[in-house]
């Protein structure tokens, strides 16, 4: 069941897939229909889930779930785990790896592979003042009070 993301509770899971870039207008408004049929019908154990989602700066695919009714199952899981390599190879994007790191230069969202962000910090080209995005965040709560946080605030320290 698609319902708007703002209106999903606090407590609501939270998956966050990053994409290496930002989609165009044009691919955003294919994104937001697939993404909207792909809510509606999703599932688990045969009961909808009550679902929502955001794409915050044309870049991030951002699925909320409220599990006080029916909780998110391996299958339904899996389910949206495909779906995003569909989505992958569609727009031909990078959606999955996880070893990427999005960061803010300015108002520019900049995206490096794990390593690269490490040498950065090492050569000072990032700093703990650098704003991160924390695609760790469980659920929604900590999505809107953590997931664009300086460096120092994050996982992300441990480079710096």
């Amino acid at each position: 069941m698609l319902v708007h993301f703002n209106d999903l509770p606090d407590t609501s899971r939270i998956w966050i897939y990053q994409a290496n870039r930002s989609f165009n207008q044009e691919e955003l408004e294919r994104l937001q229909q697939e993404l909207d049929e792909f809510i509606q019908n999703w599932t688990a154990h045969g009961s909808k889930l009550k679902a929502g989602y955001e794409i915050p700066y044309g870049r991030f695919i951002v699925i909320g779930l409220d599990q006080s009714q029916n909780a998110a199952s391996g299958c339904s899981i899996d389910a949206s785990v495909h779906f995003m390599q569909h989505l992958e190879k569609k727009y031909d994007v990078v959606l999955l790896d996880k070893m990427n790191v999005s960061y803010k230069q300015g108002e520019y969202i900049a995206y490096k592979p794990l390593l690269d962000f490490k040498k950065m910090a090492k050569q000072k080209a990032v700093s703990e003042k650098t704003i991160v995005f924390n695609n760790l965040v469980a659920n929604k709560a900590e999505y809107k009070e953590h997931w664009e946080v300086p460096a120092s605030e994050s996982w992300h320290a441990r480079f710096m």
